[in-house]
């Protein structure tokens, strides 16, 4: 029926009535009278004249149901360190591993870890994959609500997994909800936002991340010494604590006014507009919706459909492309050395507890990172910010790289190969890790940004799988045992991405969609995003008059 029919303010005066918007019916041909674009045009000009603080105050019931929503992902930030880190756990090593010899204990066998990793990703993906499927028919908080439920199902097994292959069943079935959780952050962030708030929104997506991996890196360092099952037992119970409390946060959110507009609910949409901002502030919901209306219209008209297989055509090839890789980059940076780095700690001959406390540390660095990011999120480019963190990361990769090359390794080297980690961390937390968020939460056009962002998670995941298979062999003594020298692998693919970014990351900061939409119909090059003026007589004219 949404793509049959449009709704659309009426165009005489007397059909509207202060405080309430009525409708008529339309057909095609008349989508884009001059009442639509007059009213699209105010909400542009309305996006760019709202500062930060009037967007606070105007909107800071958006910016709190955001930032609930969000915490979904803490869960999956938490079950990131943990899995990783159990690795090299005493209790775990014990109950699911093998004895080695008496200098290294009992270790998981390589094959295991790598086993871990991939169908880890494999799960994430097989969520992200539903979420693009299921999330354009049902809405965010629906999807939300059933793979919560799911969730709290599918920890049982974690947690009674007598054995290593019923554990890595378990794992493989709670990756699958965390992966539509780590989709559904970004796209209701960005749909519920005003611009003036999208980047920070976006960016604190991370921040979850980073909490869930505090939280998860604290419980471990607290159990790290207990020698009973409880020490790997209860971090995972301690994962049922989120469910309940998320899933009646996604009973009360409203949904995404952008999804209703999609599917021809424009009532429904004003009532989200108005659940999402204070009506004393006198916000224009005829023109935000009108703005809504305008942009799904000019990108129906050049792709009608919204499954995956339509973000693959048209200018929205390159939009997925750009997903995709900044997503990757998050994999070719080298995190799966610096991020989890607690095997590698161990791996350096620095003791079990002191790991555990380095990793620790690790986490409230990214923690603070990424909130220190937020004071020159605005002043700064989203290209910018990423070009510059992934200067710094690929620095940092090839020192450790060269400090692990020293013949005689010693406990000094071990200590500033951890250090080094611990800078990359900083680094990335300031840059590459909040804004990739924001970036993918932008790219993508209205009616595709679901599942944008599903392609581009799903990538990552892709580059997640290849990496949780090669990491553990680089450093387990039972396979590479390349140590720190394993920074020059990951060196060369972040100088690699670094490069691809110069040419190809475009610059999405203060730049409504329907601008987005335009520039990238008019094949405006990347490096020029950021200086390129929009005529907006040229912007609004009908596809026709193009």
């Amino acid at each position: 029926m949404a793509d049959e029919v449009t709704t659309e303010k009426a165009a005489s005066p007397d059909h509207i009535e202060k405080g309430k918007l009525e409708y008529v019916q339309f057909d095609k041909a008349d989508r884009h009278d001059k009442v639509l674009n007059a009213e699209a045009r105010q909400a542009t000009a309305n996006e760019h004249d709202l500062t930060f603080m009037q967007a606070i105050k105007t909107y800071k019931r958006a910016a709190l149901w955001s930032m609930l929503i969000s915490l979904t992902v803490v869960m999956e930030g938490y079950d990131t360190t943990l899995l990783g880190s159990f690795f090299g756990y005493p209790a775990f090593r014990r109950k699911y591993g093998t004895y080695i010899n008496e200098k290294d204990g009992w270790q998981i066998d390589s094959s295991w870890l790598s086993g871990f990793n991939g169908i880890s990703a494999v799960g994430n993906l097989i969520g992200a994959l539903l979420n693009g499927w299921l999330a354009p028919k049902y809405g965010h908080r629906v999807v939300l609500m059933a793979n919560l439920a799911l969730l709290s199902a599918f920890i049982f097994i974690t947690f009674f997994a007598p054995t290593i292959e019923v554990q890595f069943v378990g794992q493989f079935l709670c990756n699958i909800p965390w992966g539509v959780f780590a989709t559904t952050g970004p796209s209701y962030a960005a749909e519920v936002a005003p611009m003036a708030l999208r980047g920070y929104l976006t960016a604190y997506i991370n921040l979850c991340w980073c909490i869930g991996q505090f939280i998860s890196a604290g419980v471990l360092k607290g159990l790290v010494n207990d020698p009973t099952d409880w020490s790997y037992r209860i971090p995972f119970a301690v994962q049922w604590v989120w469910p309940i409390p998320l899933f009646i946060v996604a009973l009360l959110a409203p949904e995404s006014p952008w999804f209703l507009v999609r599917t021809g609910q424009l009532e429904k949409a004003r009532r989200s507009l108005e659940r999402l901002s204070q009506p004393e502030h006198n916000v224009d919901y005829d023109a935000t919706i009108a703005l809504m209306v305008h942009t799904n219209k000019i990108e129906k008209d050049e792709q009608a459909g919204v499954s995956l297989f339509d973000a693959f055509k048209g200018t929205n090839k390159k939009r997925t492309e750009i997903a995709c890789m900044a997503f990757l980059s998050q994999i070719t940076n080298g995190g799966a050395l610096c991020y989890t780095g607690t095997f590698f700690f161990q791996q350096t001959g620095i003791s079990d507890d002191t790991s555990y406390a380095i990793g620790l540390a690790g986490t409230a660095i990214a923690f603070m990172g990424t909130v220190i990011s937020w004071l020159y999120l605005a002043r700064w480019g989203r290209r910018t910010i990423w070009l510059y963190g992934f200067f710094v990361l690929v620095v940092v990769l090839f020192l450790i790289g060269i400090l692990a090359c020293v013949p005689e390794q010693t406990i000094q080297l071990a200590w500033a190969q951890s250090c080094l980690c611990l800078v990359w961390l900083g680094a990335y937390s300031m840059s590459v890790g909040p804004i990739v968020y924001t970036i993918v939460s932008e790219i993508g056009s209205t009616r595709l940004r679901t599942q944008t962002v599903v392609l581009g998670r799903g990538t990552y995941y892709i580059g997640n799988l290849i990496g949780g298979i090669l990491q553990p062999k680089f450093m387990s003594p039972t396979a590479w045992n390349a140590k720190g020298k394993t920074a020059f692998f990951w060196g060369s693919l972040a100088f690699l991405t670094t490069v691809w970014g110069l040419f190809r990351l475009p610059e999405t900061k203060d730049r409504t969609f329907a601008e987005m939409d335009f520039m990238f119909q008019k094949g405006i090059p990347a490096r020029k995003f950021a200086s390129y003026h929009i005529d907006q007589d040229e912007e609004f004219l009908t596809n026709e008059a193009r």
